[in-house]
């Protein structure tokens, strides 16, 4: 995808964002509680910028025992200027929780090119492009003419910590295309060549190489009525039980079918050069409204062997109709939250058909400072918990007889006037942020919705909250919603509502977290 290129939507003056990243000030009451409770909206065990401005998550590469985390990064978020446009930033980590900020790696404006947008990054370990056995090759998208995007190689002899360009041309012209970025690099060991994804509007097209140099292109898998789509993704997965899929994914806004603006996916067959989908129409790993740019990756054990049944998830927490809307921007000089890592499986429903259930990263369990069991409870309209708190996870079980609804409202104001409320109603599942000040202006884009059967009499919910940002987990991790909010730092209740009946709360605990 794009980064805040020179063409991007932010003109690079703080003064003119400052407008609208702080939401509207509390009564005067609230503003003293606010100064004196936390003056930061840094998220607590999220992953989020050092400074200035993030998007696009680059897939995570294992290296030497560590994973390395490359993201784009704008050190001129704030300033502006003729130097806008994004590089490569580099964080290590070996669980995946807690990050180690390495600097930047891949650098903008060294070459004609300009700055450096979305790709990927593998390890060279047979040495296909001759910069040595276990080279790092990053293959990445640049438009030195601010329209052309074409293709570039960058690659690095020091482990990926830093990275130098492969001449000034690129390695995979455009072919006369508007939209033709995010190469999505993956390594076909049974025929003994690379694949690249690669996102050309309303297609996502499929190129071979020997040695990452030179490309073909082979194929292309077409699907119109969901926006312009970005950030491919491709890999094979094996399902519980047992049977291997392989999965295709775009970044994709799909708003105005309806649908998600977030991570559309379909699992097929793959025979080396076309993508077959087991339906037309894709599933969504996330159903709220800021999960965007997500990118899978390997999940590997402590030896580096890889788990055939489990992926990692990441998604960039934000949306490019409000990317520049955050009140982190003012308090604490950045822009620029991750979701959490997710744990992703393949699973087959009751219908025979095959879907990703995610579920978040199991090592945060080492970072859990705090745990509040608050046993079952049982509701009939709304009831107050005697917990606050800005930063947590929340889990619990409601079940039910008969009722409309149910659910939990976090980071409830004083008064019970402000809240987001997580739960199910009728026939779907929902996340609302309008109650709570939040980054969409519009008012548009404020309920996130998913599939629910109310007649299973039951459900689990697993919510994590932390200062700007919400993702609700359901039952298995089919169906999870994710969505900024920025709720007041005085706003810290949580409440349990039920609607027309009664729910049972069972097993409710609060977890915190310290990283």
């Amino acid at each position: 995808m794009r980064g805040m290129s020179r063409r991007a939507l932010f003109a690079g003056s703080t003064a003119g964002a400052a407008a609208v990243l702080l939401p509207a000030a509390p009564p005067a009451a609230a503003r003293t509680k606010s100064a004196a409770t936390c003056a930061s909206y840094r998220a607590t065990y999220h992953f989020t910028v050092p400074d200035q401005w993030k998007n696009d998550p680059q897939r995570p590469v294992w290296i030497d025992g560590e994973y390395h985390y490359y993201y784009l990064y704008n050190p001129d978020y704030t300033t502006g200027g003729t130097t806008t446009g994004t590089a490569w930033r580099l964080a290590t980590s070996t669980d995946l929780v807690s990050f180690t900020d390495r600097g930047i790696a891949v650098p903008k404006d060294t070459t004609p090119n300009g700055d450096v947008w979305s790709g990927s990054a593998v390890v060279d370990t047979d040495n296909t492009a001759d910069f040595g056995a276990g080279a790092v090759i990053v293959l990445a998208t640049m438009a030195p003419d601010e329209v052309t995007q074409a293709q570039y190689l960058y690659y690095s002899t020091d482990g990926g910590r830093t990275f130098r360009p492969h001449g000034t041309g690129p390695v995979l012209a455009n072919p006369g295309v508007r939209d033709f970025r995010d190469p999505k690099v993956v390594r076909d060991e049974e025929r003994g060549r690379w694949v690249m994804t690669l996102a050309e509007n309303n297609k996502v097209g499929f190129y071979h190489s020997a040695d990452l140099k030179s490309w073909t292109y082979v194929s292309g898998f077409v699907k119109d009525g969901i926006g312009v789509l970005e950030c491919p993704d491709l890999f094979r997965i094996t399902a519980d039980d047992g049977t291997a899929r392989w999965v295709l994914g775009v970044s994709a806004n799909a708003k105005a079918s309806g649908l998600p603006n977030t991570y559309a996916y379909w699992t097929g067959s793959f025979d080396g050069t076309t993508f077959t989908a087991d339906a037309s129409d894709p599933q969504w790993l996330d159903h709220g409204w800021d999960w965007y740019g997500a990118v899978t990756f390997e999940k590997r054990g402590g030896n580096g062997e890889v788990d055939a049944h489990t992926r990692y998830a990441i998604g960039w927490l934000n949306n490019w109709d409000y990317a520049n809307t955050t009140p982190t921007i003012d308090s604490d000089g950045f822009n620029g939250t991750d979701s959490i890592v997710r744990e992703v499986r393949l699973k087959r429903g009751s219908s025979g058909a095959y879907y990703l259930a995610s579920r978040p990263v199991a090592a945060l369990d080492s970072y859990v400072s705090r745990t509040v069991s608050l046993g079952d409870v049982e509701v009939n309209g709304t009831h107050e918990l005697d917990y606050t708190g800005t930063a947590y996870e929340l889990t619990c079980e409601i079940a039910w007889d008969q009722l409309t609804g149910a659910g939990v409202q976090l980071r409830r104001s004083p008064d019970g006037v402000r809240h987001i409320d997580a739960g199910i109603y009728g026939d779907y599942a929902f996340l609302n942020r309008r109650p709570t000040v939040n980054p969409d202006a519009s008012g548009r884009w404020q309920e996130s919705h998913s599939p629910f059967d109310r007649g299973a009499g039951r459900v689990r919910l697993r919510i994590l909250v932390d200062r700007t940002s919400v993702e609700m987990f359901i039952d298995d991790g089919r169906y999870v919603h994710t969505s900024e909010v920025f709720p007041y730092l005085i706003d810290t209740g949580v409440a349990l509502f039920s609607i027309d009946g009664t729910a049972v709360f069972r097993n409710t605990v609060i977890r915190e977290f310290t990283v």
